[in-house]
């Protein structure tokens, strides 16, 4: 399996750029995938300077409904004609972030493509094929990211606290082995592996994605102490892990101190070999 970074807010290369956002491209035995599609459609023009065709991906998952994951989706869908996308139903609510003097920023996907068919709207458990299933439902049990105070969703005319129940994972499996791919982690990265651990049965034998340690709004790295309990969580697994975008280069440093060669920072233009 490859996996391929269209989009990051880091990159590995002078000629692609970045963004704050995340959008990876997968190949399996049996599927050309789209995780994500970034903040814009700069993951596109990216994904051209790297020779992938994105009109041969045969299906898309967006992990949630925040802008930095799925902006570049009406790009996508101008691109590729068949790749069914499978979305949580919950995605296309209204989502908001604070801003500079108590200001509420808008940070929801387009609402013009909600009536597009190619959407699939998925609840708690969607298994796609045998392969592939998603997973939401994640409670914040422990350890939840401290940067989730600031977001919300609009009810009425009230913001109240988002509960990142639009938020699913990625699990692939291929050759007795797993990838958990997360988008952001809202709930907690260890919460969504122990939420894995309930839905499989096993740990993940490999774990993609942002950590949400790093809050973009207020430029706030999380609690030292409560990286250090993650890394220490993370390493018990036995698991290999890459991330990425939300979590923030200086709680990965902590990470990396503690978990060394067990996790790895990913950036734009990287690609990653996995034998499953």
């Amino acid at each position: 399996m490859i996996i391929t970074v269209l989009s990051e807010n880091l990159t590995s290369s002078d000629k692609l750029g970045s963004e704050h956002g995340l959008s990876l491209y997968i190949e399996t035995e049996t599927h050309k995938i789209l995780f994500d599609t970034g903040a814009s459609g700069l993951f596109a023009e990216n994904a051209g300077k790297l020779g992938i065709d994105l009109a041969k991906v045969d299906l898309a998952v967006i992990s949630h409904g925040h802008y930095d994951h799925g902006g570049g989706l009406k790009t996508f869908l101008g691109i590729n004609s068949r790749a069914k996308v499978y979305l949580h139903q919950r995605a296309f609510e209204t989502h908001y972030a604070n801003r500079a003097a108590g200001a509420k920023a808008y940070i929801g996907l387009d609402e013009t493509l909600l009536s597009n068919d190619r959407l699939v709207f998925c609840g708690d458990h969607f298994a796609i094929d045998e392969g592939l299933e998603l997973f939401s439902g994640v409670k914040a049990k422990q350890l939840v990211p401290s940067g989730n105070t600031d977001l919300f969703v609009k009810d009425g005319d009230a913001f109240v606290p988002d509960d990142f129940a639009h938020e699913q994972n990625l699990i692939i499996s291929e050759n007795g082995k797993t990838l958990l791919i997360a988008g952001c982690a809202h709930n907690g990265i260890i919460n969504i592996i122990d939420q894995f651990k309930m839905e499989t049965g096993g740990q993940p034998d490999y774990v993609i994605g942002g950590f949400h340690l790093y809050n973009h709004g207020t430029k706030q790295n999380e609690a030292p102490d409560i990286v250090d309990d993650i890394g220490k969580f993370l390493l018990k697994t036995h698991a290999q892990y890459y991330t990425c975008h939300c979590t923030g280069i200086e709680s990965y440093t902590r990470l990396k101190a503690i978990m060394g060669e067990t996790i790895h920072y990913i950036s734009t233009g990287e690609q990653i070999a996995i034998y499953m």
